[in-house]
Order: structure tokens, then sequence, then C-alpha cells
């Protein structure tokens, strides 16, 4: 897949910047027991769908930055053109069109989120990951997205084009928002777990 370089990280900019506003706007004004409730068991609420997106960007935005600044002596590319394994991480992330998952995956042991959580903290953790990201793609405006590479966070040998892990990253990240704001319909629900399915 071949994109401009400019657009892409123009899109994802603004895919991120929507984010923060509903994570601002709207979910600061939900009370904490509406954030940490799960629509059934073994289900995530919102909260631990945030949580688990910052376990994620505990590891990806630092190691964007470091790639970026590895290839600051690089120069922009006009296009910027997905490598294969890329393309797939961020495919499996898209949803349906129906806004489901298209693939149902089971999150790793060390990004499973806990069931206790502060959701004040968390989503507080959240957004401020969103506005880091939104400054990386500011800065990876700068350099050639397909020369800087990232190493992911399942196997670190593995070194992916900075361009797909934002692609993978935000998509991920929408993935999981949706995913929450589908607890958060359940949660106003006197029996959530029969009316709203969750991925978990």
């Amino acid at each position: 897949m071949k994109y401009l370089s400019d657009q892409l990280l123009d899109d994802l900019h603004a895919q991120t910047e929507a984010a923060i506003v509903t994570a601002i706007s709207s979910w600061q004004q939900i009370s904490n027991t509406r954030l940490i409730m799960q629509p059934g068991p073994g289900q995530w609420s919102a909260a631990q769908c945030m949580a688990h997106l910052n376990s994620y960007g505990r590891y990806y935005l630092p190691a964007i930055e470091q790639a970026i600044r590895k290839a600051s002596s690089t120069k922009p590319s006009l296009d910027f053109k997905s490598g294969l394994l890329g393309n797939y991480f961020y495919k499996i992330m898209l949803p349906d069109s129906n806004g489901k998952p298209k693939k149902k995956m089971k999150s790793p042991g060390d990004h499973q989120p806990g069931i206790q959580l502060n959701a004040t903290v968390v989503l507080n953790e959240f957004i401020t990951q969103l506005e880091r990201i939104g400054q990386l793609l500011v800065m990876a405006k700068h350099i050639n997205i397909n020369q800087a590479r990232v190493p992911i966070s399942i196997a670190p040998f593995i070194r992916l084009k900075a361009g797909d892990v934002f692609l993978f990253l935000i998509a991920h990240i929408q993935r999981h928002m949706q995913q929450a704001e589908r607890a958060l319909a359940a949660a106003t629900s006197p029996e959530p777990g029969l009316k709203q399915l969750q991925e978990s």
C-alpha cells in the first residue's frame, strides 16, 4: 500500500485529535463507577480498554521517539510504502463494516488489564499518551518514515517502518475506543451483559 507521506501523517494526526476530543469532552464527564463497569464476566470495561492501550503506549511511544531521533538525518520522502508485515498488522486491526473487529485476538499477558482500576488515573494517562502521539506525528514529518524503524513489542528483533507502526498504533487505539464505547453503552443498561457483547 502506498500513501502520500504528509497526507498520511495529517490523517493520523486528525484521528488522534478526534480521540483526544472524545476522551476529554465525553469520557472525563463519566463516573468512575461506569468506567470500570464490565458488561459481563470476562468482558472489558471502558477503563480496562484504556489500560490495555496505555500498556502498549508505554512501550511504543519511547520506541517511536527513539526511531525518529535516529532518523533525524534523513529527508522526508514524498511517498510512504507500507511493508508486507506492517500492512498485515494494520489490516487486522481495522473493523468490519459494522464497526466490530474483523479478527478477535487474545492480548499478551503483559498487556492484560487489571480489574481493580482507578479510572481517573487510567484516563489521564490515556489522554497524555494521545497528546504525545500527536507530537510524534508532527516530528515524523521531518524524517523519512520509510527509513525510520521501530522494534515491535512481541518480537523486538523485528523492526517495522515508522509509518506502519503509526498506522497500527492508531488503528489499535480506535479498535479499543470503539470497544470502550460499547462497554459504556452497556453500562447504562440494567442488564449490560445481555445487550452488549464485547471483545476481550
